[in-house]
């Protein structure tokens, strides 16, 4: 593009203009439409927090949002200084895993500094995130702390087996991944026309500015995937207990990991800003930890858009499992799902508390979850426990070990090639951030929370898609 051009549309230093162009060219080679992706320049610079995992945008936004902030928290971990070193207790947290990176430990010790912080939990796959690390559960008086719920509400995994034999993968995969292509879309702005129809869009959209602005945004995301970690997936189910609605044996099922697109991340946004403005006596280091209390008219706003984008996120994969089926022509014969990223008002230690999962999953004496792997390694349906140490939650996924960015630099497709050819995995489209080695050991994680949940079936991916972004498998 240029120079004029990104001036005008608010590209005013020399280097926001570079790395502009950079992601515009780049968007350009990778099949966006010139206008769309001039339009996404305009969107990322009002709202960067939305897309600082983004593979192709990730790197504007990131400088914009340190550039605007200065909150953005590098690759390289900064010592942080918790919120209220002076306060005469702190809220109480249990860590589960050996191998948790110090700085998440760290950003939950601040967020248990809170003074509206009763207790917490650090899950095995928790890795540093935003204001409270993804892994952190945090149970508040009163309070809700839109970081800690996190930029993609309500995203959620979702199960289905359906009616088909398992050998249609071998037999038959171009089939499987026809309904994929043409029932989802996958990266950042994806939309569906005509539109995907659910009654989540006759709700009360106008609970919100937020919600109520971005209802045709949102509209138009009905049915997609999004970008980052999430996935469409077919595989084989195992079943090896009669604890559950089908019996033991081997199953077609499709597995699904998407949230409330883009205008969950603008609520996030939205009311994080207020609540930062209503606790100016909280660190700068530490902003994201700000909360709005449930009393107040912010607080209760929030609250509804946040169990909206619940249901919207609910919808979304319903629409994708519903539409692939019919696409397929068969009958779904069994679902199961669960999402995290949320906050529950929930009874602990005797009175009601805000209990914010990011990251994290609910897990309820017999409660069934799904916690994935790695595109090369399973995925557990599980039932929980109800441990009241981990306020009754376990982790929602293996967890990474590297940023996206380490991996976009130091790792290759030839990595992995051999791995899932050894384990028959085909992968239609996803980027170098995402590979097995970026994800750690997702057996060792269910060892470590083996007090948490109970595993009663296994998925094994076979065909996998992701957002096309960086390299690809070949081949």
């Amino acid at each position: 593009m240029k120079e004029k051009e990104l001036i005008q549309i608010g590209y005013t230093s020399k280097q926001s203009r570079e790395l502009a162009n950079d992601c515009y060219q780049k968007a350009i080679s990778s099949g966006v439409k010139k206008k769309e992706a001039k339009k996404m320049l305009r969107v990322i610079l009002r709202n960067p927090v939305a897309f600082l995992t983004d593979s192709l945008w990730g790197e504007l936004a990131k400088y914009l949002y340190k550039d605007n902030t200065e909150e953005y928290v590098p690759e390289k971990p900064r010592n942080l200084i918790s919120t209220y070193e002076s306060a005469k207790t702190k809220a109480p947290f249990k860590i589960w895993g050996n191998d948790i990176d110090p700085e998440s430990i760290r950003q939950m010790q601040n967020a248990c500094s809170l003074p509206v912080s009763i207790r917490g939990a650090l899950m095995p796959d928790a890795h540093v995130g935003y204001g409270l690390p993804i892994g952190g559960v945090l149970a508040t008086n009163n309070a809700v702390i839109p970081f800690a719920v996190g930029v993609d509400i309500a995203c959620r995994v979702k199960l289905s087996v359906l009616d088909l034999p398992p050998s249609i993968l071998e037999n038959n995969p171009a089939r499987l991944k026809k309904a994929i292509e043409e029932e989802t879309r996958f990266g950042v702005g994806a939309t569906f026309k005509p539109r995907k129809h659910h009654p989540v869009m006759d709700l009360n959209w106008n609970i919100s500015p937020v919600t109520k602005e971005n209802k045709d945004k949102a509209w138009d995301q009905l049915g997609t995937s999004g970008s980052g970690n999430h996935f469409v997936e077919f595989g084989l189910l195992e079943i090896n207990t009669t604890d559950l609605p089908l019996p033991p044996g081997t199953y077609l099922a499709l597995l699904t990991h998407s949230g409330s697109r883009g205008t969950g991340a603008l609520v996030c946004e939205y009311y994080s800003k207020i609540a930062r403005q209503q606790h100016t006596e909280i660190p700068h280091e530490l902003r994201h930890l700000a909360w709005l209390s449930l009393d107040e008219h912010a607080g209760q706003e929030y609250w509804e858009a946040m169990q909206l984008m619940g249901k919207y996120a609910q919808a979304n994969h319903e629409c994708i499992h519903t539409h692939i089926a019919k696409n397929l022509g068969v009958h779904i014969i069994w679902t199961v799902e669960n999402h995290h990223n949320f906050a529950w008002k929930e009874k602990h230690d005797g009175k009601e508390l805000i209990v914010h999962r990011k990251g994290a999953i609910p897990a309820e004496k017999g409660q069934l979850g799904i916690i994935p792997g790695s595109m090369a390694s399973p995925a557990y349906i599980v039932k929980g426990l109800g441990n009241e140490e981990s306020l009754k939650s376990a982790a929602h996924g293996a967890g990474r070990v590297m940023s996206r960015a380490q991996a976009k630099k130091n790792l290759s497709w030839d990595r992995v090639k051999n791995l899932l050819r050894e384990r028959n995995i085909t992968v239609i489209t996803a980027g170098i951030d995402e590979i097995p080695l970026v994800y750690k050991d997702i057996d060792k994680v269910m060892e470590a929370q083996k007090d948490l949940v109970v595993p009663v079936a296994t998925f094994y991916p076979r065909i996998v898609k992701m957002a096309p972004a960086g390299e690809r498998p070949e081949d």
